[in-house]
């Protein structure tokens, strides 16, 4: 059974598509991670199935409920936290979570004892009766999470919840996820940090420019790759013309199965290898034909590299490319002023 579907989702912002026909579906009661850079519609995503925005065109089903046609009911049941934090300075902890569970109309006793529970259970009890203004970014996200929680959701979405935080802070969170997830919560988590999606998700999706290119279990999708990873320079920046002559040269070396040029990381050589044991053969053939190894790396498949084999580009560069095209549409909106 599935706690989500999303069928052809369309949403644009002004002209600027977020989401082109994505469709997804995520299991009930498993932790299910969303990666992808900043701008690829993750919290687009979110939003539309959260009630808080509506798509252009398509399909949102939470819980087999139409989220179009009954967003109030869709939210009882739903817990969310937002990529930016929103919290009353004036007011201490203990009372914004108190107003909190007013607002979802939670009987006396059954929020006071969950007030407890949370605090206790995100390690807050030291500073939850200070005033909000004087939490550290870690202490607002844990705060924020026990917000989302009060009302015992049967989903949770989390949009990158860890962004920023400390590493203890991080830790509380992620185990507290765990925990819910092995108690039958269904937990949609967003986040543009690979090891966190792949200590985390049961299963997941890349999105990249507002479509879904890939799903299943992080395990899965890095088994489908087949073979290690080789990040291979011949000097410290090569030019496209030798990058060109080298990658032939590996193409032709048994136990090599692909070798892709990246040009943005100084024309270095992304190869997929049958083992480790490739690694000499690939010494050999470059020393004769007059080619050291400048910088050599090893690695087993990672999320990296699905998010590469299905993109054509790693994280990092994906995030850089679209900082770069949301920097130009700024200086192109001042300049028109």
């Amino acid at each position: 059974m599935f706690i989500i579907e999303l069928k052809d989702l369309f949403k644009s912002y002004g002209g600027i598509d977020a989401l082109r026909g994505l469709n997804l579906q995520i299991p009930k009661g498993k932790l299910y991670g969303l990666l992808g850079p900043n701008g690829a519609g993750k919290s687009t995503t979110l939003r539309i199935i959260c009630t808080l925005l509506e798509p252009d065109s398509g399909e949102v089903l939470v819980a087999g409920r139409n989220a179009l046609l009954s967003p109030r009911m869709v939210r009882q049941q739903v817990g969310y936290v937002a990529q930016e934090v929103a919290i009353d300075k004036i007011l201490t902890g203990k009372e914004l979570l108190q107003l909190q569970g007013d607002l979802y109309h939670l009987k006396r006793s059954f929020k006071e004892q969950k007030i407890s529970e949370l605090v206790e259970r995100l390690d807050m009890g030291d500073w939850i009766d200070r005033r909000c203004g004087s939490y550290s970014g870690g202490m607002k996200r844990r705060l924020d999470l026990a917000t989302g929680l009060l009302h015992n959701p049967s989903l949770l979405i989390l949009d990158e919840p860890t962004v920023g935080l400390d590493i203890e802070s991080r830790s509380v969170i992620w185990g507290l996820l765990k925990e819910l997830r092995n108690q039958g919560t269904s937990i949609l988590l967003s986040s543009h940090y690979l090891e966190e999606v792949d200590a985390l998700a049961d299963e997941m999706a890349i999105i990249d420019c507002g479509r879904v290119i890939a799903s299943g279990s992080p395990e899965s999708l890095k088994k489908k790759l087949g073979g290690d990873r080789v990040v291979l320079r011949v000097r410290e920046f090569s030019d496209d013309e030798e990058s060109l002559l080298v990658r032939s040269i590996l193409k032709n070396i048994e136990g090599v199965y692909e070798v892709v040029i990246n040009k943005s990381q100084g024309f270095s050589l992304n190869l997929v290898v049958e083992s480790e044991d490739v690694l000499p053969r690939l010494r050999e053939h470059l020393n004769e034909e007059n080619f050291e190894v400048f910088a050599l790396s090893h690695s087993r498949p990672s999320l990296d590299d699905v998010y590469l084999q299905s993109t054509g580009k790693t994280l990092m560069d994906a995030e850089l490319e679209l900082a770069g095209k949301r920097d130009l549409k700024l200086e192109k909106k001042q300049s028109m002023r």
